[in-house]
């Protein structure tokens, strides 16, 4: 069958990963065609902070600006205990002057996809195609075939599948998806309150067996985030009754709120057995997925494309050979199963199922003696800066010489 030729790279998936690589990958001059099987920026609620060692890679991509415009700096975590009433600080103050970026950015996934789109706009050489579904993958030593669902096939030299968790990509490459499906589902709220009236600040942890939650401020103009966990057996015909029913036991007696959206979600702790197959490259969910708690997800994804974007470019000008993509691969799996992976479930475990109290107490007792001792809560916070995996151009993480301490402290 004929196919058209595109030159460059395809990207399956108009999330803020896909997008962001194509960002990278015409910054350098690369042509882009971007496959999206929604019309437009997905809206529903997810993700929404981003980690300090994220910034660097953003912040290079000339987004960061943006970004702190239109969202705003969290400068910590409270731990809040619902049985004991104390709220247990973790603030990023030991970061300033060990890193560039003391902060995490707070601003939603779609907000971050709408800045990446407004970049791309300035690039005649990337392309986007809407509602378009990639619906079978063939391909050769030369070049990958795509069949899109209106029965039209595209060719390039290479394919990024950066299409979610339910990747359409990931299986036709005859690649499993390993791991856990948790037993449990998020739901993701956004919700019209000022919790911090009640004593939240800008980031907490509520943690408590029943009401625990990720709770945080999204927007100056009033729109907080409340995502809790549910028996995943529950059906979706109840879930707005069980959103209200949630809130009402969170909040004071007679507490005025309104829920402005929502998303329900299964959670996973789940990764391709390779990255890398051939001339296709899997990047963000579409490779690994973790349950959102520690906000490692998206930010997982970006550091993917950081690693991969510089790469890809050197391999498209004849700079680099392709074999660095098993290297990629390699360390970009190590990344999640060693730290993305076991931070995330250990924070699930800490907020959502803190129903034995003894084992409780010996979490708080660790996390006061971290909060109190400065030295130790920078540790905490380095420890994030793992998920960054070194350049595969240069070697190089993307924080050295960035940083005062070293990236992997902690």
């Amino acid at each position: 069958m004929s196919y058209e030729s595109s030159p460059g790279v395809l990207i399956a998936g108009a999330g803020p990963v896909g997008l962001s690589c194509a960002l990278a990958l015409a910054r350098q001059g690369i042509a882009v065609t971007l496959i999206e099987r929604g019309p437009d920026v997905y809206r529903a609620p997810r993700a929404m902070g981003y980690h300090w060692s994220a910034l660097y890679g953003l912040d290079d991509l000339g987004v960061l600006d943006d970004m702190k415009t239109r969202g705003f700096l969290a400068h910590g975590i409270d731990m809040h205990v619902l049985r004991t009433g104390e709220v247990v600080p973790f603030s990023t103050d030991p970061l300033v002057g060990n890193v560039a970026h003391p902060y995490s950015i707070t601003l939603g996934q779609d907000k971050l996809a709408e800045i990446l789109i407004e970049h791309l706009a300035k690039y005649d050489h990337v392309r986007t195609l809407w509602q378009t579904t990639v619906t079978d993958v063939e391909q050769d030593d030369q070049r990958v075939i795509v069949t899109l669902d209106s029965g039209r096939r595209l060719a390039a030299p290479w394919l990024v599948a950066a299409d979610g968790a339910a990747s359409t990509i990931r299986p036709r490459l005859g690649l499993g998806f390993e791991g856990v499906t948790w037993p449990h589902n998020f739901i993701a709220s956004n919700v019209r309150f000022d919790f911090s009236q009640l004593g939240y600040a800008d980031n907490n942890y509520v943690i408590d067996p029943v009401l625990g939650a990720v709770l945080a401020k999204v927007t100056a103009d009033g729109i907080w985030r409340v995502t809790w966990s549910e028996d995943a057996a529950l059906p979706e015909e109840g879930v707005h009754e069980r959103i209200e029913r949630f809130l009402t036991a969170l909040l004071p007696p007679g507490a005025q709120y309104q829920v402005a959206d929502f998303s329900r979600y299964r959670m996973h702790q789940r990764a391709a057995p390779t990255m890398r197959a051939g001339r296709v490259v899997l990047v963000g969910d579409a490779a690994h997925a973790t349950n959102p708690t520690s906000g490692f997800g998206l930010v997982g994804g970006l550091h993917d494309v950081f690693v991969l974007s510089e790469a890809m470019g050197a391999i498209v000008r004849g700079e680099l050979s392709d074999e660095v993509l098993d290297r990629y691969s390699e360390d970009r799996l190590t990344a999640f199963w060693t730290v993305s992976s076991p931070i995330s479930t250990e924070s699930k475990r800490l907020v959502f199922h803190s129903d034995d109290p003894d084992l409780l107490e010996v979490d708080l007792q660790r996390l006061r003696r971290i909060a109190r001792n400065p030295a130790m809560l920078l540790a905490f916070w380095l420890q994030g800066s793992r998920i960054e995996s070194p350049s595969l151009v240069t070697g190089r993480l993307l924080s050295d010489g960035r940083n005062t301490v070293g990236a992997t402290s902690g």
